[in-house]
C-alpha cells in the first residue's frame, strides 16, 4: 500500500508550514477572478488563527502573493469568508 505524504503549504502571515487541509486557500484565476477554497492558478494560503487573518498587513501580503491589486470590496468579502470558516475551528492546529 502506498502512503501519500501530506501536501504542505506556508501561511503568508505567520510563515509557518501546515498541511494544506488546515489552511484557507485564496486563488486568483485569470478568467474567474479571486476565489476561496477552490480553483487553479496563483494561490495564497492563510491559517485559521485569528492572529493571522486579522493581521493589519494582510491586504498587502495577499496583493504580493497573488500579484494583483485588491479593492476594498474584496476585503469586505474576505472578512465575511474568514468569519464563516472561524465557526468551524480546526482542532489540529
Amino acid at each position: 500500500m502506498i502512503q501519500q505524504t501530506p501536501v504542505l503549504r506556508m501561511c503568508i502571515s505567520c510563515k509557518k508550514i501546515y498541511d494544506r487541509k488546515h489552511l484557507i486557500k485564496i486563488t486568483k484565476d485569470h478568467k474567474q477572478g479571486i476565489m476561496f477554497q477552490k480553483g487553479m492558478g496563483r494561490s495564497a494560503y492563510i491559517c485559521k488563527s485569528k492572529k493571522c487573518y486579522s493581521d493589519s498587513k494582510i491586504k498587502k501580503k495577499l496583493q504580493k502573493a497573488l500579484k494583483t491589486p485588491l479593492g476594498s470590496k474584496f476585503i469586505d468579502i474576505f472578512e465575511k469568508e474568514i468569519t464563516s470558516y472561524n465557526y468551524y475551528p480546526n482542532k489540529g492546529i
